[in-house]
């Protein structure tokens, strides 16, 4: 068993803790307006850059479930600090990379770090305010405002960095966050108890290696085309190891993926709503992100700021969805949330080089009220469909699907933007729009009779790990 739980005073339980996640949120969306300057200096395309996004997402996605199973073996703070270490220094890395490849490369130990820190840093937080529920659902609203926060500054930080300093800032910027994180943690927080559960590691090298043959296969699609043998290869590999995975997960005692979640309507409807939302999402700011700079020259620093209502609509929504969640339960938020996720997407589909940035508002306005709206809900009803004493290893499974089809819309999306440029990005917007419907149908008619329920604080703090 590990040391006694920390006693240190709770607000800087939620700063060192907030300090991990802000930076893992913050280099979700900087990165994104930095896309058109590394490209530049380091001479890659669409397919190059799609990868500095999705090396980070693929590997965070797909780690993120043994990352908590390796914070209850070793203890939430060990693996914290751990994981904080390998971020920062992966953060580093990415600054000094002379090429493509070792800022790839770095990417993926980023993405390494991070799904070992941030389920063990939610992990002590729950275990500072052990004994108050009401003060931890405060602690975790904190904790989870930090991180959309920073999500939403992250373009606008993004833009004046590259700008003002360079690319390369938006790397270096994590090591003193991230060391004052680490000295918080090992000066003031001790160690959780441990337990004895197992890692799945067949599981888990199949699960990685079924995502990143699939990415793999679908940026290739954007290059090579979809009858190149390498990415025929790709989605063979993807089916055989995707096939292999399920077989161990079904015969393993302790599987990272719990496969009978998905017998139940609400889990198996929310977990798909949860798949089409960030594939979409993660796919379309993506590609955004290159239009602005690549066809209509847009300056980081604009890019920025033709985010920043996008942003800030969604955290405001955000917060207004678990009120509304909490007051009418997660059915109806959810398909009008979806519902305006479709007509923004809609609206957005006519785009072309020489729309103006006004004529776009209003999709960029409506599309991240409909996310924000539904998001909160979708997860509510997730969680309210397994048992409580679950409700942790449900939620590190949606976060897992949510993460893994942020990468594949990075790589679809992107692939439909490198194969037919400014009619690729139309084409993204209506197919964005097609999986959001798919998800609003599911919504309307896929939960049965109970979608289930559970607090807002909870399904908040879940949801944002």
């Amino acid at each position: 068993m590990g040391t006694p739980i920390s006693r240190a005073p709770g607000a800087i339980v939620i700063l060192a803790t907030a300090l991990g996640f802000v930076l893992v949120q913050l280099d979700v969306s900087i990165v994104n307006v930095a896309l058109a300057a590394i490209g530049r200096e380091l001479r890659s395309g669409v397919d190059g850059l799609a990868w500095v996004v999705d090396a980070y997402t693929v590997a965070f996605g797909a780690l993120l479930l043994s990352g908590g199973a390796l914070g209850d073996r070793i203890g939430a703070r060990r693996a914290f600090v751990g994981g904080f270490v390998i971020f920062v220094v992966a953060s580093v890395a990415c600054g000094f990379a002379p090429g493509a490849a070792a800022l790839i490369g770095a990417r993926i130990a980023q993405g390494v770090g991070a799904a070992v820190l941030i389920p063990s840093s939610l992990a002590l937080v729950n275990a500072a305010y052990a004994d108050d529920p009401g003060a931890r659902a405060h602690a975790i609203g904190l904790w989870t405002a930090a991180g959309s926060v920073a999500l939403a500054a992250g373009p606008i930080v993004g833009g004046l960095l590259v700008e003002t300093v360079g690319w390369r800032s938006i790397f270096f910027v994590n090591a003193p966050l991230g060391a004052v994180g680490i000295w918080l943690t090992l000066r003031y927080i001790a160690e959780t108890p441990t337990t004895d559960r197992k890692l799945d590691w067949a599981g888990q090298a199949l699960a990685v290696a079924a995502l990143v043959s699939l990415t793999a296969a679908v940026i290739g699609v954007g290059k090579a085309g979809l009858g190149a043998p390498a990415v025929l290869g790709g989605f063979g590999a993807a089916a055989l190891c995707g096939g292999l995975f399920i077989v161990v997960e079904r015969r393993s005692r302790a599987p990272m993926l719990p496969l009978d979640f998905f017998r139940r309507a609400p889990f198996r409807a929310a977990a798909l709503i949860g798949f089409c939302i960030n594939l979409t999402l993660y796919g379309e700011i993506f590609v955004l992100s290159l239009f602005w700079q690549r066809l209509q020259g847009y300056s980081p620093l604009q890019t920025g700021l033709a985010f920043l209502p996008f942003c800030a609509v969604l955290g405001i929504a955000n917060v207004a969805a678990g009120r509304l969640t909490a007051a009418l339960g997660p059915r109806r938020p959810l398909v009008a949330g979806l519902a305006l996720a479709l007509l923004g997407y809609a609206l957005l589909a006519p785009i072309g080089t020489h729309t103006t940035y006004a004529a776009l508002l209003p999709g960029i306005v409506i599309l991240p009220l409909g996310i924000g709206l539904a998001v909160p809900a979708m997860t509510t009803a997730l969680l309210g469909s397994v048992e409580k004493q679950r409700s942790g290893i449900a939620a590190g499974v949606l976060n897992a699907v949510r993460q893994s089809a942020g990468a594949l819309g990075v790589a679809i999306l992107g692939s439909l933007f490198a194969a037919h440029g400014e009619l690729g990005v139309r084409l993204g917007f209506v197919a964005s729009a097609v999986l959001v419907g798919l998800g609003l149908a599911v919504a309307v008619f896929g939960f049965g009779s109970s979608a289930g329920a559970e607090t807002e604080a909870k399904s908040r703090g879940m949801d944002a790990a």
